[in-house]
């Protein structure tokens, strides 16, 4: 009897420690009021990243944290296409170019030839955490998307998956895997990802919550009889080594049905997680490209913010765009990156913060000039 009373015991704890375990929080109103107190940056300090002449632009930061100092990965458009670049700080204020991580390719056969646009992958996502990167298998991760036409994010791009067992702290080229591991093509593709495919974002499902070790986070473009103007929206999908996924769900997870929702940024704040992430020429909506954000409790259904831009176009650096979410809080500061598009087309990276933390001394050079048409 005795032992029969202590097995009910042992069962009667851990059914009570996996309640609590996967205890979900009621995504209400007050929750995400809540929530947008803590992330809110009224504060734009400016930009703090720009190109030295007007051949290139600067785009989509991914900031991490190792061995006391901050770095940044983020991409270069030249013409050509995106290639992926390195920057380190001590403050994440004033920031020093290292080099590149991800270029152009030698071989034209290769099918990311001329696209290379890499995020980091499977960081320390606590709020106000370590924001290092993490390890799987021994290697360092990022996914990225690709494709071998030139041009602004031009033609067909897929999803593919780098990697490296050197430090990322140090400027050096990842290995790619040879093929991509979601593309626009695929047997399985989607009504919201048959058209093209862009930013993605891979974190850890460290409870299962899908049943599997890893989510990532895309955007993708379908479903338009005319695919050049078809929406954007956000996808998940999901694999167990990094290395094979499969799309997860029958509909996309934030969907505004016109213009685009994307660069899905993902951070757990207390018992909530919080997706930062961009909009641009939806419908009611007065400006061009403006950052929000959605909550959930289970990583797959999210509850979209009502109120007010976490950041939108406000100073003559970003009076065209003010998007594309990178957001850590460090020190009780909370630090928004976004890239800042200027009605000359210039993009840098710029910051809002939720401290009064004075105003940057950078610039854009000299914009272009218009020619007029004789």
């Amino acid at each position: 009897m005795k032992i029969k009373y202590l097995i009910l015991i042992i069962s009667a704890l851990a059914i009570t420690s996996c309640a609590t375990k996967y205890k979900k929080r009621e995504i209400t109103d007050s929750v995400m009021q809540e929530i947008y107190q803590e992330i809110k940056t009224p504060y734009k300090y400016g930009l703090v990243m720009v190109p030295t002449d007007n051949s290139y632009k600067m785009d989509c930061p991914s900031v991490f944290r190792k061995d006391g100092k901050w770095y940044m990965t983020y991409l270069i458009y030249d013409g050509r296409g995106y290639e992926t670049w390195l920057a380190e700080s001590d403050n994440l204020l004033d920031w020093k170019y290292l080099g590149k991580v991800m270029s152009f390719s030698e071989n034209e056969k290769h099918w990311d030839v001329n696209q290379k646009a890499g995020y980091i992958s499977l960081q320390d996502l606590t709020w106000g955490g370590s924001y290092e990167w993490e390890k799987y298998d021994d290697k360092y991760w990022m996914s990225y998307f690709g494709g071998d036409s030139k041009g602004y994010e031009a033609g067909v791009l897929s999803i593919g998956m780098a990697y490296t067992k050197e430090s990322p702290t140090k400027p050096h080229e990842f290995q790619r895997l040879e093929n991509p591991v979601l593309t626009p093509k695929d047997k399985d593709a989607r009504w919201w990802d048959n058209s093209t495919m862009y930013k993605n974002s891979v974190i850890r499902d460290k409870d299962k919550l899908t049943g599997h070790n890893f989510i990532m986070y895309y955007n993708a473009r379908g479903d338009s009889l005319n695919p050049a103007k078809g929406a954007e929206r956000i996808a998940m999908a999901v694999s167990n080594d990094m290395k094979t996924w499969k799309r997860y769900g029958d509909k996309p997870l934030i969907n505004h049905h016109k213009g685009i929702s994307g660069d899905a940024y993902i951070q757990r704040i207390n018992d909530t997680w919080v997706m930062f992430y961009f909009g641009a020429f939806w419908t009611g909506w007065n400006q061009g490209a403006f950052n929000r954000f959605a909550v959930s409790n289970d990583l797959v259904n999210w509850t979209d913010w009502k109120g007010d831009d976490l950041v939108k176009s406000s100073e003559p650096y970003d009076d065209l765009f003010a998007h594309k979410s990178f957001v850590v809080k460090h020190d009780s500061v909370v630090y928004h990156f976004y890239c800042a598009v200027n009605k000359a087309e210039q993009r840098g990276i710029a910051i809002a913060t939720s401290k009064d933390l004075g105003k940057s001394k950078l610039n854009f050079v000299a914009p272009p000039e218009k020619k007029t048409k004789k």
